[in-house]
C-alpha cells in the first residue's frame, strides 16, 4: 500500500517540510531507513540519523531543529512516537479489511453474523453463535456454542473460543489464545485420587482488550471469569477459574493468575510473576518482573520478590542479599578471633 506525504500529512495532523508528492511503501527504523520508507524520530539520540537515513519520509516532533541540510521529506507533528503509531493502527486496518466467506469453512444454521464478516478458510462456528459487524475471523479458529463476538474484533489464526464465552467489541485475540478451556478443578478422593470438578462458568471478556498470542483463560466453575474493558495481555500468560482483571490492567509474557483472585484497575504486571489465588489486588498496583505475590496488596501499592514485599524495601534488601557470602565470611572471621 502506497501513502503520500500528504496523506499521512492528514492522518497525523502534521505540516510537510518537502515534497508532498513524495511516497512511501514500507515502514523502517530511521538508522536503517531506505528508498521508498517511512521512518520517524522520537528519542532525541537517534537524531544524527536524520542527516544519513535515506527514508524518504520522517515523522518528527515539531520542535526538531536542523543544523544540516537533509533528504526526506519531514512531517512535522506534536508527538512523532504517537503519530507513528496511529499511523499503524491506519494500516493495520487498511490490511484487515478483508470480507466473505472462504472455503472450506463451517457457519452453523443456528449462528447469525452481522455485515463485513470476513471468515478464513477451515474455521469452524458452532450453533448459537452472535457474530457482530466487520469481524475478521481469520483461517483454522475454532468457536464454540453460543458465543458472542462483538463489532470490530479481530480472531487471528488458530484461537479457540469454547463455548458460552462472550467477546466484546474492538478486541484483538491473537493466534493461538484459547478462551473458555476448563478450569484446573478438581477434588481428592479418600482412594488418593482426584475427581474432576465440572466447570460450568464462562469467560466475559469487555470491550477494547487484547489478548497476546498463546494465552490461556479459563472459565468459571460456577460464574465468570471476567476480563474487563482495555485490558491488555502479552503472549503466553494463564488466566485462571473466576479470575477477574480490573479495566485498563496491563500483564506481561508469562505471568500466571490463580483461581479466583481479584485484579485491579490500572494495574501493571511484569513478566513471569505469579499470583496465589483467593487474593485481591488493589487499583494502581504494580508487581515487578518474577515476583510471587501470596497476599492481598493494597491500592497503589509497588512489589518486588518472592514473597513480593514492598519495591523500596526489595531494593534496600538485595544489597545485603547480594553479599551474603561476604557477611558470613566476616561473621565466622570474628567467631574464630573469639574463640
Amino acid at each position: 500500500m502506497k501513502l503520500t506525504a500528504s496523506q499521512i500529512a492528514e492522518i497525523t495532523g502534521g505540516s510537510i517540510e518537502g515534497d508532498s508528492k513524495a511516497t512511501v511503501s514500507k515502514l523502517s527504523k530511521i538508522e536503517e531507513g531506505e528508498k521508498d520508507s517511512l521512518s520517524f524520530l522520537s528519542n532525541p539520540k537517534y537524531t544524527p540519523y536524520i542527516y544519513k537515513t535515506r527514508s524518504s519520509i520522517v515523522l518528527v516532533n515539531n520542535d526538531l531543529i536542523l543544523d544540516q541540510q537533509i533528504k526526506p521529506t519531514l512531517i512535522r507533528v506534536e508527538n512523532s512516537y504517537e503519530a507513528f503509531s496511529k499511523l499503524l493502527d491506519f494500516y493495520q486496518q487498511m490490511k484487515s479489511e478483508k470480507e466473505g466467506i472462504e472455503t472450506p469453512s463451517f457457519v452453523s444454521e443456528g449462528a447469525t453474523h452481522g455485515k463485513k464478516l470476513y471468515l478464513g478458510a477451515f474455521s469452524y462456528i458452532n450453533a448459537g453463535c452472535k457474530i457482530g459487524n466487520n469481524v475478521k475471523i481469520y483461517p483454522q479458529v475454532y468457536i464454540g456454542d453460543n458465543v458472542t463476538i462483538g463489532d470490530n474484533t479481530i480472531v487471528f489464526s488458530g484461537a479457540k473460543i469454547h463455548s458460552d464465552s462472550v467477546i466484546g467489541s474492538d478486541c484483538i485475540i491473537h493466534s493461538n489464545v484459547i478462551i473458555g478451556s476448563d478450569g484446573f478443578g478438581f477434588s481428592p478422593s479418600s482412594e488418593g485420587n482426584y475427581t474432576k470438578v465440572p466447570q460450568t462458568g464462562n469467560v466475559i471478556i469487555e470491550d477494547h482488550v487484547e489478548i497476546g498470542a498463546g494465552t490461556t483463560i479459563d472459565r468459571a466453575t460456577l460464574g465468570a471469569t471476567i476480563i474487563r474493558r482495555g485490558v491488555k495481555l502479552d503472549n503466553l500468560i494463564q488466566i485462571a477459574h473466576n479470575v477477574e482483571v480490573g479495566e485498563h490492567s496491563v500483564i506481561a509474557a508469562q505471568a500466571g493468575i490463580a483461581g479466583s483472585s481479584k485484579i485491579g484497575r490500572h494495574c501493571m504486571i511484569g513478566g513471569q510473576a505469579g499470583i496465589a489465588g483467593h487474593l485481591v489486588i488493589g487499583d494502581r498496583v504494580q508487581i515487578q518482573g518474577q515476583s510471587g505475590v501470596l497476599k492481598n496488596i493494597k491500592d497503589d501499592s509497588v512489589v518486588q520478590g518472592t514473597p513480593a514485599i514492598d519495591f523500596k524495601r526489595y531494593s534496600k534488601s538485595y544489597v545485603h542479599f547480594r553479599n551474603l557470602t561476604t557477611h558470613i565470611n566476616e561473621l565466622n572471621q570474628l567467631k574464630k578471633k573469639s574463640q
